[in-house]
């Protein structure tokens, strides 16, 4: 097996129904423009509030993805 090199990022997504649609957008829209995706982690959870009543669910993700620098 050959050796790889992965990068991470952090991205947070956001949803107005659940914690799961929001990571799941994170990751959809790291799919548009990121190649070879490995993993998702979700490291924290959290929600906005106006008026004391939930607006948005926000999940940050890390995703990884295979890095291919300049050889």
């Amino acid at each position: 097996m050959t050796e790889s090199v992965y990068k991470v990022i952090e991205l947070v997504g956001t949803s107005p129904e659940s914690w799961e649609k929001a990571a799941a957008a994170a990751v959809a829209r790291a799919a548009k423009t990121l190649k070879d995706l490995r993993v998702a982690e979700v490291v924290e959870l959290d929600m906005q509030l106006e008026e004391g009543k939930i607006v948005a669910y926000r999940a940050k993700v890390k995703v990884s993805f295979k890095y291919l620098g300049k050889e």
